[in-house]
């Protein structure tokens, strides 16, 4: 595993939308609980009632799980950049509390591999683990294989009262997500 997980290559392959993600908006959340890293499950159809942002990232790297052969996932077009996409979210947590928008970060990584992460990365805000794939299958969420994982691409997903209301997909450069969201947000005001 890279020394530094917050830097993102210059020669990373750009994702290209294919069109994975087309079926969500308009979707509501179903009332399933996912452990979060607030120490309980939380209700995601009853948390996400007010207006949220879910971003979610195929794999944080992490200490407690093995390592991962860094140039294949490199290589894979919208994997690299787990930390920098969190992060991004973590240093604009309060322009999005300014807004009254809710952030929730979500990964299949385990409870404590989420656990750890966060804590690491001073992470103040819920990281869910759908490590039982609840959420991915229910949403029909795109996934892709690595190393014989079953992980999520990554997407941010807007949602006001348990809805989907716009789909952030392909997400690149994953360090870039948070401003993004929130220029969108700030333009959806104007209108």
């Amino acid at each position: 595993m890279r020394s530094n997980l917050t830097e993102l290559p210059p020669d990373l392959p750009i994702p290209i939308d294919d069109g994975l993600t087309d079926h969500l908006v308009g979707l509501e959340l179903p009332a399933i609980e996912l452990k979060s890293t607030e120490r309980k499950s939380l209700n995601i159809w009853q948390e996400l009632q007010k207006p949220s942002v879910l971003f979610i990232y195929p794999r944080a790297g992490s200490p407690l799980e093995p390592n991962m052969n860094p140039h294949a996932w490199d290589q894979i077009p919208g994997a690299r950049g787990c930390t920098p996409h969190s992060c991004g979210y973590r240093d604009l947590k309060a322009d999005f509390d300014l807004k009254g928008v809710s952030l929730f970060g979500l990964s299949v990584q385990s409870p404590a591999v989420q656990d750890e992460f966060a804590e690491r990365n001073l992470i103040t805000f819920p990281i869910l683990s759908d490590y039982q794939y609840k959420l991915t299958d229910s949403l029909n969420l795109p996934t892709f294989d690595f190393e014989g994982t079953r992980l999520i691409k990554r997407m941010a997903l807007y949602i006001v009262g348990a809805k989907i209301v716009k789909v952030f997909y392909p997400v690149f450069p994953p360090n870039k997500n948070a401003a993004d969201v929130l220029a969108w947000l700030q333009a959806q005001e104007r209108l």
